[in-house]
């Protein structure tokens, strides 16, 4: 709020959800007798908000994904996701890192937190790294050496058998999700310490501007602590005509198969035909960020009521 933001509500049903790769949760309106979605990002109606004039707008509200339970992961949990015009990735970076550290000295007193039997430095500012940078690092791969998806798959497969890994994917898999199996495995458990891992492949980012000097990278970037993302955000893409062709592909994915890729959302697309501020969205995890200011290993332990199999 001292940053000028205006706190919003936007509609947890949907008639498409968007704004993140994730199966969705269906239900039925009996009045209109339409199928709807529980949303599974805030970020499409943040920026229809922009398009109106509103040029900082956030909300902290419920997220909905069909996906699995872990320690990590709870079917429903809480988001904020901001909005904000005139503002790219790299200002986002810096809003970040400040608003975690404000919250830890506010409620912890204290910028050095246990966790798991470690010490972890809030301070900013965090270290930025590449995606490229810490695959290479991490796994050995350098997956823009791989343009093509059945090369990549070799590698990673070759890579996942000789460190014993368990390989969880199968051979329809796309070369983006490839990326992505690389980073959940090698990179995310060495991210202990606060850090933003940043440039991700265009492929894995479908509402994200190009890079200029790169245009099959996108200007996006992660937040890690305590080797989990705590953050996900990027500069927006506001043409329209390379939004729809995004969207387009992420259609394509779903029809041969894939259940996390998008829709074509043409409410979304007439909204950027009117026009989008250059814009740099924000979405910061709250229950992870309670996870690492309580030491609780679990997402479980700081929400009152997580989803449990019933009994019988």
């Amino acid at each position: 709020d001292a940053r000028g933001f205006i706190e919003v509500e936007t509609p947890i049903m949907q008639t498409i959800p968007g704004g993140a790769t994730a199966r969705s949760f269906e239900t039925h309106h009996n009045a209109l007798d339409i199928d709807l979605y529980m949303r599974i990002a805030l970020e499409l109606h943040l920026k229809r908000l922009l398009v109106g004039g509103f040029d900082k707008v956030y909300e902290v509200g419920r997220i909905f994904r069909n996906e699995g339970i872990s320690t990590k992961h709870n079917p429903e949990f809480t988001m904020m996701e901001s909005q904000q015009a005139y503002a790219d990735y790299n200002d986002v970076m810096e809003m970040i890192e400040e608003l975690v550290a404000h919250i830890a000295q506010e409620v912890l007193g204290t910028l050095r937190v246990p966790w798991k039997g470690e010490e972890l430095d809030l301070a900013p500012p965090w270290p930025r790294h590449t995606l490229r940078e810490v695959i290479g690092e991490y796994s050995g791969i350098d997956f823009m050496e791989y343009p093509e998806r059945d090369a990549l798959m070799e590698a990673v497969r070759r890579t996942f058998q000789e460190r014993g890994l368990p390989i969880t994917f199968d051979d329809s898999v796309s070369w983006g999700k490839l990326v992505d199996e690389l980073q959940s495995n090698f990179v995310e458990p060495q991210l202990i310490q606060p850090a933003f891992i940043i440039d991700y492949p265009l492929e894995l980012s479908p509402l994200a501007r190009p890079k200029e000097n790169d245009p099959a990278l996108v200007e996006r970037f992660e937040g890690f602590i305590g080797g989990m993302e705590v953050a996900n955000c990027f500069s927006e893409l506001t043409d329209p005509l390379d939004q729809r062709a995004r969207f387009e592909e992420q259609a394509a994915q779903r029809e041969a198969g894939d259940e996390e890729a998008g829709y074509v959302d043409e409410d979304f697309l007439s909204a950027l035909e009117y026009g989008m501020p250059p814009s740099g969205g924000s979405g910061l995890g709250i229950d992870r960020l309670c996870m690492i200011l309580t030491d609780s290993p679990s997402i479980r332990d700081v929400i009152l009521f997580p989803l449990l199999r019933p009994e019988k």
